[in-house]
């Protein structure tokens, strides 16, 4: 297989969209997104450039799990930072993605992000291999809910909760001052009253469900290419699904702002905008 390496602006982006456009042109190709396809949309990336300047670790699962002063720090934050996720709109990425799959070009869609932008801009069936932020579960009895209802009990627990939000984070919190804690009631399982209320998502430190796990394989498995997009695969999470693509000889096409982890097991590679380089894929179809 060629290696072509496209980079904004330059002659090579023109060969590289041309054989990212004969992959779809093939149709059932399976998207893997990640931050990097909602930056647009105002949410901010872990390791590409808008994560660059990201001051705190990511909450663990271990933290999470161990400390209620964790659970405390991360509920404050969450219930601020929340308010960015809910209102944030699909961008020409995801709406391009949609309609990919609308034309029946896409075998599906794996993303790692959690903001359910792919599904806001009608894409069906999505696979959110590390959940979504916009229902909550407790780890003590299994039961679930939606985040509006939860937000509107910590709303009536909270009602004079503020603080200065020095920074949002893709995984839903925002960055506040250690002192603007004190006082904050963190939510509780409307059903057995415990404390470890946990957003939907997989955390740091978490392993993604063994049974979503192995369907991403099978769609891996029975996909003609496989197009990343907004990822720097720096993590196992989506990186094996590329790996086991590779092994299975299936082409592997990155559009991304940056280096990934997968690059050398690409078969094209281009580095541009995702929003005006999808609309310009989904509109040659």
């Amino acid at each position: 297989m060629s290696f072509l390496v496209g980079t904004a602006g330059t002659l090579e982006t023109a060969a590289a969209l041309d054989e990212i456009a004969g992959l779809l042109d093939d149709g059932d190709v399976l998207v893997l997104s990640g931050a990097g396809l909602s930056t647009e949309s105002g949410i901010p990336d872990y390791r590409g450039p808008t994560g660059a300047s990201r001051q705190h670790t990511p909450m663990t699962y271990q933290a999470f799990t161990g400390s209620p002063e964790a659970r405390q720090r991360y509920w404050a934050r969450s219930h601020l930072g929340w308010g960015q996720i809910a209102h944030a709109l699909p961008n020409a990425g995801h709406d391009a993605v949609a309609s990919l799959q609308r034309a029946g070009r896409l075998h599906g869609v794996i993303t790692q992000n959690v903001d359910g932008l792919h599904q806001a801009a009608g894409a069906q069936d999505v696979v959110e291999l590390h959940g979504g932020l916009d229902r909550v579960v407790c780890l003590t009895c299994g039961n679930t809910e939606g985040r509006a209802s939860l937000r509107a009990r910590m709303l009536a627990a909270n009602p004079d909760f503020d603080a200065r939000i020095a920074r949002i984070n893709p995984d839903g919190d925002a960055e506040i001052p250690d002192e603007a804690l004190i006082g904050f009631v963190p939510p509780r399982c409307l059903v057995c009253s415990s404390d470890l209320v946990k957003p939907d998502v997989v955390f740091f430190g978490e392993s993604v469900p063994k049974p979503r796990v192995q369907h991403c394989f099978e769609l891996t498995a029975g996909c003609r290419a496989l197009l990343v997009l907004g990822s720097s695969l720096t993590v196992m999470s989506g990186l094996r699904f590329v790996r086991r693509a590779a092994a299975l000889g299936t082409p592997i096409a990155i559009v991304n702002q940056g280096p990934t982890r997968g690059d050398e097991l690409a078969t094209v590679k281009l580095e541009a905008p995702l929003g005006e380089t999808l609309t310009a894929l989904a509109g040659r179809g």
